[in-house]
């Protein structure tokens, strides 16, 4: 197997393969791994009992991915990764903006990826825990060099495995001692049920900003609606059950988030070996995702003020820079893993739904996909240097979050008057979508299709 060549280039028609159902087990494996049960624990941990736990992982998985795979669907069309498309949006400098926090959010998910990793594995494995850390930072560093064919079927076999496992781990989960009325429409808290919400849409649009690259290989001719609904059913499927897998783990097993991975591997008794390899194959399997992601955020970056041809060279030397600063985070131990996951999420949701928001308003309402191509890639082409609407609605949808933000740290004054309820992400939903389309209208700015229709 070769190493791919194409980075954050347009992939010719010449280059295209495979077929839309690929996506849904590329999503279905995204989601079998420990982080997302970890997810599905936030909920409980908050004080939801697991009727309305899974009722609110169910309804933010099918909202979330509602945006997640809208943005999927613009791979074949353009074939180009995701975050370099939102140059059409923010112009080819000013997408450094959201392109800086989407790499902390690379960042942040493999060090929360490996951290539960390599706390699983301690008990088989004879390294230290940084010895682990580093284990897995030179897999993920791998395969990630490798790129995209070897992800596809990375995901493909992982998804076969994890449907046996994960049903087992289901059936054994069903047996645990689990009260009667956690599964009873009791103890409503209006704004605790709002955040889990909120936890499984950020979840789901954790992918967003990358989801695109693994369908831009497709053929041009590959119909948009099975492009969108093999991503969605398949990030549907795999996160809503992991999360509420999670949550009722977090129930059955006194202190389960303590150690995720490692409770487990201890449902299946003796074979609890086994499983933890099995863990660690399918953390290893999403930090590739991180690790690809951030190379090509990385490129994205710097290719407006260095002309870089990506050799494979340079892609391996790339590789291996992020992956020893992305395994160095590793090393800074976390004391209370829950606590920093939960913030994480909160963080990511901030900062993705606003931008998500401004790519798909002017993806599918402003420009209805008609892209030129060639200027994404020139400093002086139409899309410009800098879109001060775009950027302007960016950091207006972030400040007005503020005051809705209900997180350990920090509680908003109208998160407080609404007795914690946070809506931050709606509001980062709608005011970057209505002030971007307004003012780009208003000011008649569609770059490369003319007149705005």
């Amino acid at each position: 197997m070769q190493v791919e060549k194409r980075s954050i280039d347009f992939i010719p028609e010449a280059e295209r393969h495979g077929q839309p159902g690929s996506l849904f087990f590329i999503w279905f494996g995204a989601n079998m791994n420990i982080t997302t049960i970890a997810s599905g624990v936030l909920p409980v941990v908050m004080g939801l009992n697991l009727f309305w736990s899974a009722l609110a992982i169910i309804i933010g998985s099918l909202v979330g991915a509602i945006f997640m795979a809208s943005h999927s669907a613009q791979g074949p069309k353009l074939g180009i990764p995701q975050m370099i498309q939102s140059r059409a949006q923010f112009g080819v400098l000013g997408a450094v903006l959201p392109l800086l926090f989407v790499m902390l959010i690379y960042l942040g998910f493999f060090v929360s990826n490996t951290l539960l990793a390599a706390q699983a594995m301690e008990s088989v494995s004879p390294l230290p825990a940084t010895g682990n850390i580093y284990l897995i930072g030179a897999l993920c560093f791998v395969v990630a060099l490798f790129g995209y064919r070897l992800i596809h079927r990375l995901q493909k076999l992982l998804s076969l495995l994890s449907l046996l496992v994960f049903v087992a781990a289901t059936l054994l989960a069903l047996q645990l001692p689990i009260p009667a009325e956690q599964w009873l429409p009791t103890g409503f808290s209006l704004s605790k049920f709002l955040v889990a919400v909120s936890i499984a849409v950020t979840w789901q649009l954790s992918y967003a900003p990358y989801v695109a690259d693994y369908s831009r290989y497709l053929p041009s001719s590959t119909p948009t609606a099975k492009v969108f609904w093999y991503s969605y059913a398949g990030t549907v499927s795999g996160g809503a059950w992991m999360m509420i897998l999670g949550a009722m783990l977090s129930v059955g097993i006194a202190d389960f988030s303590s150690n995720v991975g490692s409770h487990v591997a201890g449902l299946f008794g003796s074979g609890a070996v086994l499983l933890f390899f099995f863990i660690l194959y399918g953390q290893v399997s999403i930090n590739v995702f991180n690790l690809y992601g951030a190379f090509m955020s990385t490129i994205t970056v710097i290719e407006p003020f260095a002309r870089l041809k990506v050799t494979p060279r340079v892609r391996g030397l790339f590789m291996l820079v992020i992956s020893l600063v992305a395994t160095a985070l590793c090393t800074i131990s976390q004391d209370d893993f829950i606590s920093f996951f939960l913030n994480f999420i909160f963080f990511m949701s901030y900062f993705l739904i606003p931008w998500t928001a401004i790519n798909l308003v002017d993806y599918y309402c402003l420009r209805k996909g008609q892209y030129r191509i060639a200027d994404i890639f020139d400093l002086d082409g139409i899309y410009g240097r800098v879109n001060w609407i775009a950027c302007g609605s960016f950091l207006l949808a972030i400040a007005v979050e503020i005051p809705f933000m209900n997180t350990t740290f920090y509680v908003g004054p109208i998160a407080t008057a609404l007795d914690g309820v946070d809506l931050a992400w709606l509001v980062g939903l709608l005011v970057p979508a209505i002030s971007y389309y307004g003012l780009m209208k208003l000011g008649k700015r569609a770059q490369g299709v003319g007149e705005l229709s």
